[in-house]
């Protein structure tokens, strides 16, 4: 099959998706090096894409009524066309031409792009999650595996970099899961422990979650694992230090926004879901003050302050 898309399309394309999916992201994104960032624009069209293709949505959204979708066929789909491209399979489908491209660029294992597959399939499948650790499981295998691959892009190779890549990359989603309880909830899935949820006298039923009586209990149980999130956004700092300073300075502003909206969720208690919480222009700006200033003292810290420890911390598997 003739490969129909040039390298610098293919960046256009993605920047485009990127620019429409994720305005946080892409306003950091704009730090890196081109380089980096024409990289990092392709491995994030193709997780988009996957990420819609799954749910049934585009860029994130829902597009109305889909009778014939069947997630189960998506997702056969969407391995057989990323196995294709991991072996370097052309293809004119743009989307996996970005995939092929950059992990042929950045040496990225090809167990990594798997492992995300991996976590949109615990979705299909409808997967609960009993403990910290399952939920933390799942949190690697859809973000985490994004932030070590993020990492590898960056140049940061090393096995402990990697680590603090991947806790990063577990803050953001449990931050996700947190803001979006309730939207999950009403699409009939739960992220939260059930040991959790058990343990705070709530029900793990979707339906039940989302009575406004059970609201106060919810509040206790996320913000226990917005709690849970702080530890993984501490130990990520650590990271910082490895990455170049441009690098460092996207990541830590990224970083912010992200944690800004823990931060406004536990504000706000049980009124915290009636709108989306998200972070406002004023406050991305001030995050990327304030992420140069963390990717500098990163940098200058680096040989006289001990890392962060990650004893006790969820780690990801080796590959």
């Amino acid at each position: 099959m003739k490969e129909t898309a040039s390298k610098d399309d293919l960046v256009r394309l993605s920047s485009t998706i990127i620019q429409a999916g994720s305005k946080s992201f892409a306003a950091a994104a704009k730090i890196f090096n081109p380089e980096t960032r024409a990289s990092a624009y392709l491995l994030y069209a193709w997780c988009r894409h996957c990420d819609d293709v799954i749910d049934g949505q585009q860029l994130g959204f829902d597009q109305g009524n889909t009778p014939n979708h069947d997630p189960t066929k998506e997702l056969i789909k969407l391995r057989r066309q990323t196995n294709d491209a991991l072996a370097g399979v052309l293809t004119d489908d743009p989307i996996f031409s970005a995939l092929e491209k950059v992990v042929t660029k950045n040496n990225i294992p090809k167990e990594y792009p798997l492992a995300l597959l991996d976590g949109f399939e615990m979705d299909v499948a409808g997967k609960s999650y009993q403990t910290i650790d399952e939920t933390l499981n799942y949190c690697y295998h859809v973000a985490g595996v994004v932030g070590v691959m993020m990492s590898l892009i960056m140049g940061a190779k090393d096995d402990i970099t990697l680590d603090r890549a991947s806790d990063l990359g577990l803050a953001f989603q449990l931050t996700n899961i947190a803001r979006d309880v309730i939207e999950d909830a009403e699409n009939g899935r739960i992220y939260l422990p059930i040991d959790w949820l058990r343990s705070a006298g709530l029900p793990a039923d979707p339906n039940l979650l989302l009575q406004k009586s059970n609201r106060d209990q919810l509040v206790i149980v996320v913000d226990r694992l917005l709690k849970e999130a702080e530890k993984y956004y501490d130990s990520s700092l650590s990271g910082l230090s490895e990455l170049g300073l441009r690098s460092a300075w996207a990541i830590a502003t990224a970083r912010i926004v992200y944690r800004k909206i823990g931060v406004e969720l536990t504000k706000q208690g049980a009124k915290a879901w009636d709108t989306r919480v998200s972070t406002k222009k004023y406050q991305k700006f001030s995050a990327l003050v304030f992420g140069l200033g963390d990717a500098i003292y990163a940098h200058a810290i680096k040989k006289h302050v001990a890392p962060y420890p990650r004893n006790g911390l969820w780690t990801r598997p080796k590959v």
